[in-house]
């Protein structure tokens, strides 16, 4: 994620791989491995001499590194932050890991889940009475980790501008994910975001900050926080904003959430979207991975590429200047191996020796 986002909004990226990549978790083909598009893969031993070689050799040319081993891997591979420092005093080292680089969990194995759930994240999620909901793996993964190692390298970068000098970015995403979660921390010192879950404005106890069921199956979201939206939502609805019971007061949730729902349960997701869409009633239809990329708002910003006949979000942010460019697809692990090479300055018999001794791919 952190390759993409760097990659995505104009940085030259290569991913460095394996000869033979190993088997991950979730198998699927390259071209739609989306976070691995807009950039160059070579594949090289690194646990040969020559390998570890060949690619500090690239180092010493970057401006930065980005690595996602257990701490300690990249020093056994001889490609940690002293060796390369020497070669790049001005390479900015980033490295993400679930619990950290040091401290009593930093070589034990784990996923979002897991990093999630000690962050203090999970357990505000979901509903009351209900399990927590795992919020796929965007919290510790990508916005945690991913996210907040992009932020974290660029910052880095430009403090090396100054200085002449790299340094090493330490990502955890026990600590990325509890930065994602500094606004509800400071509503649970003030007593306004309490146990227990779902019980709260923003995870699902508020009826005007709520998801709502339609006659056909099809859900749609409120999130009216301020009254003059609220009074906006309630009107349309068919209610009457003065006799709705006062949502100030916690107590009448519950029978303001029955009310809404009963409301909503009358019409289509369609029908209410021709009622509420584009109003101050903040209000949005619920849409799947197939349906959001034809949004209205979606389609006219063009928020959605196809890239070879995957369908995925474009570069964001966006730029008045230098927009990005369509990214390119995936590519499989090694395919640019020699063409990158040669371009960052490997002399070509070097690049034969290196071949002839399967240390990289054949040309």
């Amino acid at each position: 994620m952190s390759a993409m986002l760097l990659a995505d909004l104009g940085a030259e990226v290569i991913a460095i791989d394996r000869l033979e990549p190993p088997l991950t978790g979730v198998q699927r083909p390259r071209e739609f491995d989306v976070c691995r598009r807009n950039r160059r893969s070579i594949a090289i031993d690194l646990k040969s001499a020559d390998g570890v070689s060949c690619v500090l050799d690239l180092i010493a040319q970057a401006d930065g590194l980005i690595e996602g081993f257990r701490p300690g891997v990249m020093e056994r591979l001889g490609l940690g932050p002293d060796v390369c420092a020497a070669r790049a005093p001005r390479l900015v080292y980033g490295r993400v890991t679930g619990w950290g680089q040091d401290g009593p969990l930093a070589q034990a194995a784990g996923h979002d889940l897991n990093y999630i759930a000690v962050s203090g994240a999970l357990a505000q999620i979901g509903r009351d009475g209900q399990p927590p909901a795992i919020p796929l793996n965007l919290i510790g993964d990508y916005g945690g980790g991913g996210m907040s190692l992009a932020f974290g390298m660029v910052c880095a970068l430009l403090e090396a501008r100054r200085s002449g000098l790299g340094q090493v970015v330490d990502a955890a995403m026990i600590e990325g994910t509890a930065t994602l979660c500094a606004s509800i921390y400071g509503l649970a010192a003030a007593g306004i975001h309490r146990p227990p879950r779902g019980d709260n404005v923003l995870d699902g106890g508020a009826p005007h900050y709520n998801v709502y069921q339609c006659s056909d199956g099809e859900w749609v979201t409120v999130a009216a926080i301020e009254p003059k939206f609220r009074a906006i939502l309630l009107s349309t609805m068919g209610f009457d904003p003065a006799t709705f019971p006062d949502v100030e007061d916690r107590a009448t949730w519950p029978e303001a959430r029955r009310m809404m729902a009963a409301a909503f349960a009358r019409r289509s997701r369609d029908e209410w979207c021709a009622l509420l869409q584009g109003t101050d009633a903040c209000f949005a239809p619920m849409l799947s991975f197939q349906e959001a990329p034809e949004f209205v708002q979606n389609a006219a910003r063009g928020a959605f590429v196809d890239i070879a006949g995957v369908t995925q979000p474009a570069p964001s942010p966006r730029f008045s200047r230098t927009p990005a460019d369509l990214p390119t697809p995936p590519e499989q692990p090694g395919a640019s191996t020699h063409s990158a090479l040669r371009d960052w300055g490997i002399v070509p018999d070097r690049i034969t020796a290196l071949a002839a001794r399967g240390l990289i791919p054949p040309p």
